[in-house]
């Protein structure tokens, strides 16, 4: 019999948590299931499964085999997936992670190129400000955009950087003041990202170093376009990357606040897991995605624009 069919239906069995379930996901008799589970138990010499009327536990040592049938699973996948992208064209789906506002200004439009280029691949999109796992959710890969990256269990290759400004609506500033320095920002209704901010302090770029100033508002969200949008209501001040506000700026909707002080940028992440076990379809989106990163978007305000802006400041 063959034994990955055997590691396919075993896996299967504890995701359903079920051999009924099992065999209607895998399209096979549920006797069929039964006799795949019983050769890899007896081919390994272990009881993997604790059977009841109503479900189906590991036992320790059917762990220990779900573990290492996963790592087996994958990297088989990926040899096919190799062998196969080696002969012909790259085709098969690509899961990838990103904050929504990022995702949806330049993400998107880079995929459609990318799938212009390889129309075999598709893409599984997943769009979220927080810390996506990846191999929770069954991601290739993710993008992260952070002050500065914390988790180093994944593999992270910096893209690029992202300048960020502090913007406000016309009305707040009109009926609370324009800050004229870095800590008028404590005497204001400040907007805070409780991922890229938890602690409540928005980090500056000084001629010394880094300037923390902590601040505090009204609104805590993981989410920036919520901070946006409370932000075009008159809420308050907040702190986006460039690209999320660029035509709120050109339009009037919101304006630029302290533009005698920058912002710590954010840096802009790919992550994965391993490079040893990606596809060559992932490996050639990440290739691409570099290219790109080489010549990114001008993020930088426009100088005019800002001029002006301060004076009325």
């Amino acid at each position: 019999m063959d034994r990955l069919r055997c590691l396919q239906v075993f896996g299967e069995v504890v995701r359903c948590g079920s051999f009924a379930g099992a065999a209607r996901h895998l399209g096979i008799s549920r006797a069929g299931v039964t006799k795949h589970i019983a050769f890899l138990e007896n081919t390994l010499g272990a009881r993997l499964l604790n059977r009841t009327t109503k479900q189906v536990g590991l036992t320790a040592a059917g762990l220990m085999a779900l573990n290492g049938a996963r790592q087996l699973l994958d990297r088989y996948e990926i040899l096919e997936s190799d062998l196969r992208e080696s002969l012909n064209t790259p085709r098969g789906v690509i899961r990838i992670g990103s904050p929504p506002a990022f995702g949806a200004h330049h993400l998107v439009p880079l995929i459609a190129r990318f799938v212009g280029l390889h129309p075999d691949i598709q893409f599984s999109l997943i769009f979220d400000d927080g810390d996506l796992k990846l191999i929770e959710q069954g991601l290739d890969l993710s993008i992260r955009i952070t002050p500065a990256l914390q988790d180093s269990s994944y593999v992270a290759l910096p893209l690029t950087r992202a300048p960020q400004v502090l913007v406000a609506a016309p009305s707040y500033l009109s009926g609370h003041g324009t800050p004229r320095t870095l800590a008028d920002l404590e005497r204001h209704n400040c907007l805070v990202h409780s991922i890229k901010s938890p602690t409540g302090i928005w980090r500056f770029v000084g001629g010394d170093g880094e300037i923390p100033i902590r601040v505090r508002g009204t609104i805590f969200s993981n989410l920036g376009e919520a901070l946006r949008h409370a932000a075009l209501l008159g809420h308050g001040i907040s702190v986006h990357p460039y690209y999320m506000v660029s035509e709120d700026l050109a339009a009037g909707r919101l304006v630029p606040v302290l533009t005698s002080h920058v912002a710590q940028p954010l840096e802009i992440f790919i992550i994965y897991s391993s490079r040893q076990s990606l596809p060559q379809r992932v490996k050639r989106f990440i290739g691409f995605l570099k290219d790109w990163a080489a010549t990114p978007p001008d993020w930088s305000l426009p100088a005019r624009g800002v001029r002006a802006r301060r004076r009325n400041n």
